[in-house]
């Protein structure tokens, strides 16, 4: 680049800086001269500001403890019954017992079958095997002649 123009650039450059500066200085000057007007009115915004929200809260504090007491005693219970009963709806069912109880009570019968089976079964060959030392002895009996004369002669 030449001397010519970089003389140029540095006089434009400068004169853009010297710009910035005055406009920064400018700037800086107009700011304070906003804070010390706005100063107080930006307190007596912040006192006012205090004082609304005071209010606000001595007039939100009751309503809020009546909207306490209406959601505890009103709406909750009623809330609670809906949640209850939106819970009942959509539990799935249980699955039935009845299968179960159908194959205990066949199992019960099955086995009170058996057991009478094996009693009358017993029953059964009890009466036969004294049937049949009756009949043997009957069978013996008849066998032997009876001598009534000689039993009681001797």
């Amino acid at each position: 680049m030449s001397i010519r123009r970089r003389q140029k650039a540095d006089s434009r450059f400068g004169r853009a800086r010297t710009s910035f500066r005055q406009g920064m200085s400018a700037c800086r000057h107009g700011a304070s001269m906003a804070r010390e007007r706005m100063g107080p009115a930006a307190q007596q915004g912040r006192e006012a500001a205090a004082e609304r929200m005071l209010a606000f809260r001595g007039w939100s504090a009751p309503r809020l403890r009546d909207a306490a007491k209406y959601v505890e005693s009103d709406l909750s219970p009623k809330v609670s019954s809906a949640l209850s009963e939106t819970a009942h709806r959509i539990e799935p069912r249980r699955p039935a017992r009845r299968a179960r109880a159908v194959t205990v009570a066949l199992l019960a019968g099955v086995a009170a079958a058996c057991v009478a089976g094996v009693v009358l079964t017993r029953r059964n060959a009890a009466q036969t095997a004294h049937m049949m030392t009756d009949e043997s002895a009957a069978d013996s009996a008849e066998s032997q002649p009876i001598d009534h004369v000689s039993s009681h002669t001797k």
